[in-house]
């Protein structure tokens, strides 16, 4: 794992990428943070987590980082080794944690629940989107539990990585280790992908359902958009060509053809907005 500090002092701030050794814009938002160097108003951790995964190109080397919290120094596989270390470096802090998937192009956020530091900070972050998932065992928030994950747009993509970057800033400006400023020297232009107005008052919010499990079969489809509201009787997926069908009214989120092994993805309730509106 790698660890840089900018700012003296203990950080209260963490930004980590490389949870997933397949996802590359988080790692490219981190480590060019660590290039530039920008000067700090209060000390903030940044983070590559998994740098062999990394290196490898692979989402993880033994076990799924993202399901191995709390980890134990003396864990048996490496990934647990690290959701310990993780815990130990970064588990106070207020952390940005920066993702990809294959089912949508744009940000949204993860968070376990709404509380008062997420409803401060998720209107100000160019999001789609907030989606509620409760408890998961073995994530992130069971060692950090100050988290915010944001899914930054397609796995390997330059949108992605570029996404990471602004909305990584973005945080760092909403918790006070960076001044405003740095959003206009260090972001796209107003035309880019996501750029939103902040604060943003009606950020969805959405709770995460049941996953949608996949038969066994040679190829899949998805015909829905996620966040976009599937009928029931609608046909939003495929295996071999037979039809999906839902059986009620949902959400689709993280809904992609073959972003997991056993499930296309998972349905979802909107609840309203961040504002209760």
């Amino acid at each position: 794992m790698r660890i840089e500090q900018l700012g003296e002092g203990e950080p209260e701030v963490a930004v980590v990428g490389g949870i997933h050794g397949d996802e590359p814009c988080g790692v490219a938002a981190v480590e060019r943070l660590i290039e530039e160097r920008p000067a700090v108003e209060r000390p903030v951790a940044l983070v590559v987590a998994n740098e062999e995964a990394v290196a490898a190109q692979r989402r993880y080397v033994e076990t799924d980082l993202n399901r191995s919290f709390p980890g134990a120094a003396d864990g048996d596989s490496l990934e647990r080794r690290i959701a310990h270390e993780l815990g130990a470096v970064v588990g106070d802090c207020l952390t940005l944690a920066l993702h990809s998937t294959q089912s949508y192009e744009g940000m949204f956020v993860l968070v376990d629940g709404i509380r008062d530091r997420q409803r401060e900070i998720c209107p100000q972050l160019s999001v789609d989107a907030l989606v509620e998932t409760g408890h998961a065992e073995g994530r992130i928030f069971e060692s950090v539990p100050d988290t915010v994950e944001v899914e930054c747009g397609f796995q390997g993509s330059a949108t992605a990585t570029e996404n990471a970057h602004r909305v990584a800033r973005e945080f760092l400006v909403v918790t006070g280790v960076l001044p405003e400023s740095a959003l206009e020297s260090g972001t796209p232009g107003a035309d880019a992908p996501g750029k939103r107005e902040r604060p943003r008052s009606n950020l969805p919010v959405f709770r995460l359902g049941d996953p949608v499990p996949k038969t066994a079969a040679d190829e899949y489809e998805v015909f829905v958009r996620n966040f976009e509201e599937v009928l029931a009787g609608e046909s939003f997926a495929a295996a071999d060509g037979e039809a999906v069908v839902a059986e009620e009214d949902f959400h689709p989120v993280l809904m992609s053809p073959y972003g997991y092994e056993d499930v296309f993805g998972y349905t979802a309730e909107r609840v309203g907005t961040l504002d209760g509106r």
